[in-house]
C-alpha cells in the first residue's frame, strides 16, 4: 500500500484537489502532469485502486480521478457507494469527475441521488456544487435535462445555495474545462500509441 500511495498519490492529490492543476495548464508543468495522469490511470491495477479507495481522502480523490481518466466503468458501483456515503471531505470531487467521465444515464442517476439527499441539507456544504456541475456536464453530452429540476425557482439548489455562497455558472464552466483538459490528454495518449 505505501508503494501505491507513494507512486500515485503523494505528488498528485494536491493538484487534483479543487482541480488545482488547471492553474498549471498555461505553464510547462501542465501537459506533463496530465500525460502522467493518463499513463498512471491506464497502468494502475485494480487491487491498487481498491487499496486507495479504502484509505483517507487523499488516496480516494486520486483513485477516483484515475478511474475517471481511464473511464473504468467497472468501478461505478464502488464510486456510488462511497459518494452517497460522503464519509470523507474532498473525495467527492473525484467521484463527481469519474461519474462525469463515464457520462451515462446511470451516472446521472447517481448524481441525482446524491443531490436529492445533500441539497436538502443546506447546513452541509459537501460536494453539491461539484455534483451539479458534473450532472450539467452529462446533460450537455446526452442532451438530457436532469439539472432543470434543481435549478427552477424554489428548487433545491436555490434553497441550498442561499446558505452556501456558490457561483454556479463559474463552477460549471470550470468543471467542463477540467474534463476537457483530461479528454485532450487521453486523446493525445491514444494518438501516441
Amino acid at each position: 500500500m505505501p508503494d501505491a500511495i507513494d507512486r500515485y498519490v503523494l505528488a498528485r492529490y494536491s493538484k487534483l484537489l479543487h482541480g488545482n492543476f488547471a492553474g498549471m495548464m498555461s505553464g510547462p508543468e501542465g501537459e506533463p502532469f496530465l500525460r502522467e495522469l493518463v499513463e498512471d490511470a491506464r497502468r494502475i491495477a485494480d487491487d491498487e485502486l481498491e487499496e486507495l479507495l479504502t484509505a483517507d481522502w487523499r488516496p480516494r480523490i486520486t483513485a477516483a480521478w484515475l478511474i475517471g481518466t481511464d473511464r473504468r466503468t467497472a468501478w461505478r458501483g464502488r464510486i456510488r457507494e462511497l459518494f452517497l456515503e460522503s464519509g470523507l471531505v474532498f473525495a467527492g470531487q473525484g467521484y463527481c469527475f469519474a461519474l462525469a467521465r463515464f457520462g451515462t444515464i446511470a451516472d446521472a442517476e447517481i448524481l441525482v441521488s446524491y443531490l436529492d439527499q445533500y441539497l436538502a441539507r443546506p447546513d452541509l456544504r459537501y460536494d453539491q456544487a461539484w455534483a451539479l456541475a458534473a450532472l450539467h456536464h452529462i446533460d450537455a453530452d446526452l442532451r438530457t435535462a436532469y439539472t432543470s429540476r434543481y435549478l427552477r425557482p424554489g428548487g433545491l439548489w436555490e434553497s441550498w445555495s442561499a446558505k452556501n455562497n456558490t457561483d454556479l455558472p463559474f463552477h460549471k464552466m470550470y468543471f467542463d474545462m477540467l474534463c476537457s483538459h483530461v479528454q485532450r490528454a487521453a486523446h493525445a495518449a491514444d494518438v501516441r500509441h
